[in-house]
Formats: structure tokens, C-alpha cells, sequence
């Protein structure tokens, strides 16, 4: 199967991000740096792409001009194994950003995350609808996912 790599647009911040993003994220790195050349659309010299990887994912950033932006309908996705990763990716991550409803939130750049759980879409789907219930009902009343208290919710009985 083809590698599939992620291409995120910017207006020009294409290195101020990925450097952000590398500095969130342990093993990651900036792996290539392309530039514009005279054939253009902008100037020769300005930064067109930045090659990097957060943690072995591949990303691309462009700096596509300010045509598009970033908006809820595509986010990526931080699989968390306990409460202190939630708060560190929330913490760095809503720096400068904004926190949003049910673990999302959208970075300096305008880039939508959500932060959860790990076994957050078992707790959600549990066989048993009432427990599923709480912690859904739970959820929604979150900014940051809070791990104790969505199990607390779930376990009430």
C-alpha cells in the first residue's frame, strides 16, 4: 500500500509550525525544506514545503497562500495512555490556540486536535447503554477530557 502523508496548508507559517509541532512531540524532526523557485507563484526563495515527522507520522506543510484555512472538518487525533499526556498535549497545544467541546481543541495555527483516551470508543459503545450514556453525557460537558471523572460518571449506577 502507498505511504498516505497528511498536507497541511498554511499561508506562510509552513516552518513556524512544523517547528511547534516538532517541539510537542518526542521523536520528531524537520526532515526537508523546499523552496519556490522563479517559476513561482511566489517569490523565489520563499519557503514552499516543509517535509517533517512527529513521532514516525509524515507530514507535509505548504505554504499555499492565504486561499484555504483550516476548519473542524478535518482533525488529527492524539490517542493519550493516561491523564498526564492529556493535559501535556492539551496544555502545549491550546497554547496561543483555542479549547473547544469533548477533548477538541485548535492550535495556534488553526489546526483542529482532539486529545482523548485511549479506550475512549469502548467507554462510548460499552454493551451496556446506560453506562455508555453517562460517560457520553459526561463528556459533553468537557473541555479537556478529564479521565477520572468520565469513568466516575460511566461507573454511577
Amino acid at each position: 500500500m502507498p505511504q498516505i502523508t497528511p498536507n497541511l496548508w498554511f499561508d506562510t507559517q509552513s516552518v513556524e509550525a512544523a517547528e511547534f509541532y516538532c517541539s510537542v512531540f518526542p521523536n520528531s524532526k524537520i526532515k526537508n525544506i523546499s523552496y519556490y523557485t522563479e517559476a513561482g507563484p511566489r517569490p523565489a526563495g520563499t519557503v514552499l514545503t516543509v517535509d517533517f515527522s512527529l513521532d514516525g507520522q509524515d507530514y507535509v506543510a505548504i505554504n499555499g497562500g492565504p486561499e484555504f484555512t483550516f476548519s473542524e472538518a478535518i482533525s488529527l487525533m492524539i490517542t493519550c495512555k493516561d491523564q498526564e499526556e492529556i493535559d501535556y498535549y492539551w496544555n502545549k497545544l491550546t497554547e496561543g490556540g483555542e479549547e473547544g467541546p469533548c477533548g477538541w481543541l485548535k492550535d495556534r495555527y488553526g489546526l483542529s486536535w482532539q486529545v482523548a483516551p485511549a479506550g475512549m470508543a469502548e467507554l462510548m459503545s460499552d454493551p451496556d447503554q446506560s453506562r455508555a450514556t453517562r460517560a457520553m453525557q459526561a463528556m459533553l460537558g468537557m473541555k479537556k477530557i478529564d479521565m477520572a471523572a468520565l469513568q466516575a460518571a460511566a461507573d454511577q449506577g
